[in-house]
């Protein structure tokens, strides 16, 4: 266990960070039951923000977006979208 925390102060000491993971809108839509539509649609309302983009033009999000469309889901079952933009 002792060598354990040492290698993990030593890797910490280093800065070695873990790559931000980031998605495309075909990756979300597979893993959700949004459209490629609704992703881009709440994206231009404010909804969700993307957070980079390719070279190629493609909007690309960080792995928060998967718990920002969770809560709009839950929300809009109560709640209209411009309410839920108010209220995010």
């Amino acid at each position: 266990m002792l060598g354990i925390q040492q290698l993990d102060t030593k890797s910490e000491s280093r800065g070695f960070t873990a790559p931000e993971k980031l998605f495309r809108i075909g990756d979300i839509v597979r893993c959700t039951p949004f459209s490629r539509q609704t992703i881009h649609n709440y994206t231009i309302m404010g909804l969700i923000k993307e957070s980079s983009w390719t070279q190629g033009g493609h909007r690309l999000y960080d792995e928060s977006v998967f718990e920002k469309l969770s809560r709009i889901a839950e929300l809009r079952k109560t709640k209209t979208l411009g309410e839920i933009r108010d209220l995010l």
